[in-house]
C-alpha cells in the first residue's frame, strides 16, 4: 500500500443534470493535474482528474489559507489517513464558485462531492502540510510541500 512517489486522484460523478464543463471547473478550481479525462459506465460518468505529485495541491493549499478553514480541514483530512492512503471529500457546488468546503457523508453534497485520493507513504505529512494546526486561527509552522524537491 501506499507509493514513493506520491499519485493523485480526483473524482467527481458528473450527474445527468449536470454541465460536464462546471464539473471540470470546479475540479480544477481546487486541483492542478497532469491527466483529466471522463469515464462513462453507461448512464453514468465520472470526471476523473489525476496527478503525479502534490504539487498539484497547491491550489488546495492556498484555498485552505483563503478560505480561513485550517482546523476544520485538518480535523476531515486527519480522519481520511490509512496507510499510504489520505482521502477526504470536498462540496463540488462550493468549489465551483472557489472556495472549500468538506463533506463527511456523500448525502452533504446535493450534486455529489469532488473525492480526493492521496496515495503515498507518508499521508500525515501531506496534511501537515495542507492543514497545519493552528492557534488562534493562525498555523503553528508552515512546512514545505513534501515532495518537493
Amino acid at each position: 500500500m501506499g507509493a514513493n512517489v506520491p499519485r493523485v486522484r480526483v473524482e467527481a460523478e458528473i450527474r445527468p443534470t449536470e454541465d460536464p464543463e462546471k464539473v471540470k471547473q470546479a475540479v480544477l478550481n481546487v486541483f492542478i493535474p497532469d491527466r483529466i479525462r471522463i469515464e462513462e459506465y453507461g448512464e453514468y460518468r465520472l470526471l476523473v482528474a489525476e496527478a503525479d505529485s502534490l504539487r498539484s495541491l497547491e491550489r488546495l493549499h492556498q484555498l485552505l489559507r483563503q478560505d480561513r478553514i485550517l482546523d476544520a480541514a485538518r480535523r476531515h483530512m486527519t480522519r481520511g489517513v490509512e496507510k499510504g492512503f489520505l482521502v477526504f471529500k470536498l462540496n463540488k457546488q462550493v468549489a465551483l464558485v472557489g472556495h472549500v468546503s468538506f463533506v463527511d457523508m456523500d448525502s452533504e453534497a446535493p450534486m455529489g462531492p469532488i473525492t480526493f485520493i492521496v496515495e503515498w507513504d507518508k499521508p500525515e505529512e501531506v496534511v501537515d502540510w495542507l492543514a497545519p494546526p493552528t492557534r488562534m486561527g493562525r498555523p503553528i509552522y508552515e512546512k514545505p510541500r513534501p515532495d518537493a524537491s
